[in-house]
């Protein structure tokens, strides 16, 4: 009886599903997974094989809720096999669907590294020029408005003292003359 409560067990636990590698790096990687919603999982195992060598690497998870594990120890450029099984207290499911990977070289992981740094580095760059611009934008508005009330202050002295103007010519020549000019201002002539 136990034999039969076993494999029906068995059969109805099933294999972990959508395993994918994440996070490869030269030397580690990161085996992920999902599994059915009400199968009895208590526990995970991870085979890793190096492809073309009989030789592999067995993990076991148990008492665990997790669905990832580190693969750890990995050799550059070189191209393993990972599958993945639930285990149950009746026993383990059949082995998930083969996932190969090749983990890069360390030249290829620098050079994108690098590459990485170099485009954060062209990012911080592009966004203290644009706080630049809108410092000089700002700056060269401020100037201009100043400017422009400058030359509006300067225009209306200038229309006041204009002698053509109207409020001139309702002055009698001793309003706008000085006592160093008795006979007008600077800008009345001798008629």
């Amino acid at each position: 009886m136990k034999e039969v409560r076993g494999s029906f067990a068995n059969s109805a636990l099933t294999a972990p599903l959508n395993v994918t590698i994440r996070e490869l790096e030269v030397n580690t990687a990161i085996v992920t997974w999902e599994i059915l919603e009400g199968d009895p999982v208590i526990g995970f195992a991870i085979t890793q094989q190096k492809k073309d060598v009989r030789m592999l690497r067995y993990i076991q998870e148990v008492n665990t809720t997790t669905r990832s594990c580190a693969l750890w120890d990995l050799e550059e450029d070189t191209e393993y096999i990972v599958h993945v099984q639930s285990i149950s207290m009746g026993g383990s499911s059949p082995p998930s669907d083969p996932v190969s990977f090749r983990t890069p070289r360390e030249s290829e992981k620098l050079a994108s590294t690098v590459s990485d740094q170099v485009n954060r580095e062209e990012m911080e760059q592009a966004v203290q020029l644009r706080v630049g611009e809108l410092i000089i934008i700002v700056v060269v508005l401020v100037m201009w408005a100043g400017v422009i009330l400058l030359f509006c202050r300067q225009y209306d002295i200038i229309k006041d003292n204009e002698p053509n103007n109207n409020k001139d010519k309702a002055k009698t020549s001793s309003e706008c003359s000085t006592p160093e000019h008795p006979q007008g201002g600077l800008l009345r002539s001798n008629l």
